[in-house]
This record gives structure tokens, sequence and C-alpha cells, in this order.
């Protein structure tokens, strides 16, 4: 079992493959088999009489089956991701490469799978916090220090998330029902109306890329 970017790649017996996105409600539970689990999309019978439920309440999610490790054409998404952020030849100089030229907002930029894969909302939100960069902020309008401040801080709220098993914002939980604990860790990212936890300031929240973003307006700029 690997992941790129936000999908998982589960290698089979059989030498096929399953690829699972979990979309915005995902989930993978793992029970006994034959137990009625709400909102089961895939059920798959396993051979210790158990059963592996694959949930979605909102259907975004998605599983595909994959002979012959033909992935382009079957989750064609897949060749399209960009980077992955925590493998080691994703440097502070390719960062800045990836950025030359960029325009839109750093935000909507970040979240952009093509550009780097697997940055969602929460991260993005907080990466740009601790690097005091607003959200709406022209991609070649940053300066040396903030892009090393943005590598950084994105490295290091992902590896931190992971620590925690992730955030679980809503109804996520792993495989065998655990939630993940990095949510009270959060700073900015669902806390609109709370104070800064750096200065003070009153959070605020708008619209980015059509994605609801809270961020500190005196400490972002």
């Amino acid at each position: 079992i690997h992941r790129r970017g936000k999908y998982l790649i589960v290698g089979l017996d059989s030498e096929d493959t399953l690829v699972l996105h979990l979309g915005m409600t995902g989930r993978l539970i793992y029970s006994k088999a034959g137990e009625e689990i709400d909102y089961s999309r895939v059920v798959f019978l396993l051979e210790n009489n158990a059963q592996l439920s694959f949930t979605d309440i909102r259907g975004f999610g998605g599983l595909w089956f994959v002979p012959d490790e033909k992935f382009e054409e079957v989750v064609p998404t897949l060749a399209s991701l960009g980077p992955e952020p925590l493998e080691t030849d994703f440097t502070l100089e390719k960062f800045k490469q990836l950025l030359k030229d960029k325009k839109g907002k750093i935000k909507t930029l970040l979240m952009d799978q093509s550009f780097i894969a697997g940055i969602g909302n929460v991260y993005a939100q907080e990466a740009l916090f601790l690097s005091g960069i607003h959200p709406t902020r022209s991609p070649s309008s940053l300066l040396e220090g903030e892009i090393e401040k943005l590598y950084h801080n994105l490295l290091n709220v992902l590896r931190e998330a992971i620590s925690y098993r992730g955030s679980s914002i809503k109804s996520y939980v792993d495989l065998v029902g655990r939630q993940g604990s990095y949510e009270p860790h959060l700073r900015v990212y669902g806390r609109a109306g709370s104070n800064c936890p750096r200065c003070g300031h009153v959070i605020e929240r708008m619209e980015v890329g059509g994605r609801g973003t809270c961020f500190c307006p005196r400490c972002q700029r």
C-alpha cells in the first residue's frame, strides 16, 4: 500500500491494483463480516471472517480497479499530479522553480494538485499563517525569505499533522475507528472570530478560490 497525493494505491495478489480517493467524507472501516456499515459504497469480504467497507456520506470519493498498472488510462488525474512535498527530491530550489512566473493567488496555487500533490485547504491555511503570507498574495510577489519560510512551514505542518494521524474536522476516522488528533493544534483553520495565537487580533474568514479561508489580517501580509 502506498500513497500518491490524496490517492491510496493498494496492490493486489492478482498484480492488479485498487486506487482510492476518500474525497471529503470517505472512510475505510475494518469490521466483522456481515456488519452493516452506514453509507457503504463498496464492501470487500476478507478471508478472516472480516470485511473492509468503503463509506462515503457525500459521495465525492472514488474507487477504481486498475488492471496491469494502467493508471493513466483508468485514473488520468494520477498522471497530472505534481511532486510529493515530503519526498527527498522536493528541495527548496525545486519549490522556487515551481513558483517562478506563477500567477493567481498563492493559496489557490498551493491547493492545485498539479502544482504540488496532497496539499488541501486545512494545511494550506496553516502554512500560510505560519509564514505570515496573506492567502491572496500573488506568487510572483513573494520575497526570497517568504518563499523559504513557506517551504519549511509546508513541510513542517504536513509532518506535524501526520504525527497526530491527521485532523478529524468532522467524521474522519482511521481503519480501526480512531480519530486524528491534530485539530486542537490548528492555528487558524476554522478559527474565524477567535483571537490570533500570535498577535491577538481577530481571525477573519474570506473565500479564496471558492474555499473558505481563515487568516490573520495583521500577521499575514
